[in-house]
């Protein structure tokens, strides 16, 4: 079953997480067991898993992101702006999937994980592949 979730970032760079929205598809599925997919099908966003429970977290690794790749003006490739050629050096930083595994119906994340849906380069209106695979 392939689903998609939308997601409406802010402008710039963003954290947004989708923990609760993944959790719902998962549970619509009706899957008891298996495995859960999510794809950002973008070059300018990522996804990964980690901590939420501090808002700082995502505010210090935001930084340090920015910090690691700053946008600038002599990137060799400028199809549109500065800002998006470092969104695309930050995605592939960070990678567009994540697998998790699904157990008696439910997502399987750490007690201080949560699905980070990262935006480098908004305001934009997202779209995530979430593909549930029963087994």
């Amino acid at each position: 079953m392939l689903s998609h979730l939308e997601i409406e970032t802010p402008a710039g760079d963003a954290l947004i997480d989708i923990t609760d929205q993944v959790r719902a598809t998962v549970a619509a599925s009706g899957v008891a067991a298996g495995l859960c997919a999510l794809i950002v099908p973008h070059t300018t966003a990522g996804i990964t898993l980690n901590s939420n429970l501090d808002e700082a977290t995502s505010t210090d690794i935001l930084a340090e992101l920015r910090r690691l790749v700053p946008t600038r003006v002599d990137f060799v490739h400028q199809y549109d702006t500065p800002a998006d050629a470092a969104a695309h050096i930050k995605a592939t930083l960070v990678g567009n999937s994540v697998s998790l595994a699904i157990d008696e119906g439910e997502l399987q994340v750490g007690w201080s994980q949560s699905i980070l849906f990262y935006e480098f380069d908004g305001p934009r209106k997202r779209q995530l592949q979430v593909k549930i695979i029963a087994g």
